[in-house]
């Protein structure tokens, strides 16, 4: 294995594993909160369509990814009303969320199908691109990879040195006690209900408008999934969800790398790996239920009546 195959596979792990981390770190937030939405997944779908139509009439990759994240915010929304305000289960308003997702998202882009465009180009930082091997890995990436990238450093500070940030751990662990003491506790998970959304928004769009510049049905694959398992694979912090994502976007085009190393293994088996990986970490993770119960939010999950 040379090292331009090396350099490579380096790049595209990073590329692969944009839109997982975008989607992850939203749903971290989201889970910080004490909220559990499951609808990561239509979410993103939403996302990659919306973002692909509007992309495709106006010739404008910026209000493409901006309507792909108010795409990802107003499924969101729908989710908080429903589970928020109705106080329906957390769970089955996700799942039914990627299931009105998954169906809404192939009826508007039924028509789009095939259809396709120029993708985002990428951005060479000046200097630090023409470094031997590490400036094409790290520093010639289009600007949502360093976006993302930026977004997770924030994040860590905001959790780590934020009055805002305790904010959001807090009402996560207790929301009784959050409200107690004055916390507008549902002001704050729709909050990160939202950013979660704008986030999976963008994560689709980023597969659509970008890795590949076109839509198809379900174009998603699962990512939105995979992200749901990496936020309790990184024990909800966010550096973790970085190596995770990576991890995860490494899998993802192993199936193409054995390929190109001639393994006589079908292409669809090959094609399972970051599933197959996905469900080995969670039997893994499943095994320590304590190590669980030491980092989830307390309160994920649980429904919260208040009292205001």
């Amino acid at each position: 294995m040379d090292i331009n195959l090396i350099t490579n596979i380096l790049y595209m792990t990073i590329i692969t594993g944009t839109p997982i981390l975008f989607v992850a770190l939203g749903e971290l937030v989201c889970e910080k909160s004490g909220v559990l939405n499951l609808g990561q997944e239509g979410m993103m779908l939403m996302g990659a369509v919306f973002g692909f139509i509007v992309a495709y009439h106006t010739e404008s990759l910026l209000l493409g990814f901006t309507f792909a994240m108010i795409a990802g915010v107003l499924m969101s929304l729908l989710f908080g009303v429903i589970s928020m305000h109705l106080n329906a289960n957390q769970v089955a308003t996700g799942l039914a969320l990627t299931i009105f997702g998954s169906g809404l998202s192939a009826f508007v882009g039924i028509d789009y199908i095939g259809k396709g465009l120029e993708g985002l180009s990428k951005s060479n930082i000046p200097l630090l691109s023409d470094i031997p091997v590490l400036g094409k890995i790290l520093f010639s990436h289009d600007i949502l990879v360093y976006i993302s990238i930026m977004l997770a450093a924030v994040l860590y500070y905001f959790f780590k040195n934020t009055r805002a940030g305790l904010i959001v751990k807090a009402v996560g662990e207790s929301p009784e006690s959050s409200e107690a003491i004055g916390l507008p506790v549902l002001k704050v998970r729709y909050l990160a209900i939202l950013f979660g959304g704008a986030m999976a928004g963008l994560a689709g769009a980023y597969l659509s408008l970008v890795i590949t510049p076109l839509w198809a049905d379900n174009m998603t694959a699962g990512r939105g999934w995979i992200a749901l398992a990496l936020v309790v694979f990184a024990s909800w912090r966010v550096e973790r969800a970085i190596i995770g994502a990576y991890l995860f976007g490494f899998m993802s085009i192993m199936h193409l790398i054995l390929q190109g190393f001639g393994v006589s293994i079908s292409s669809n088996l090959l094609a399972t790996l970051p599933y197959v990986v996905t469900i080995v970490v969670l039997v893994f993770l499943s095994k320590n239920q304590a190590r669980i119960k030491l980092f989830a939010p307390v309160s994920l999950g649980k429904p919260f009546h208040s009292n205001r």
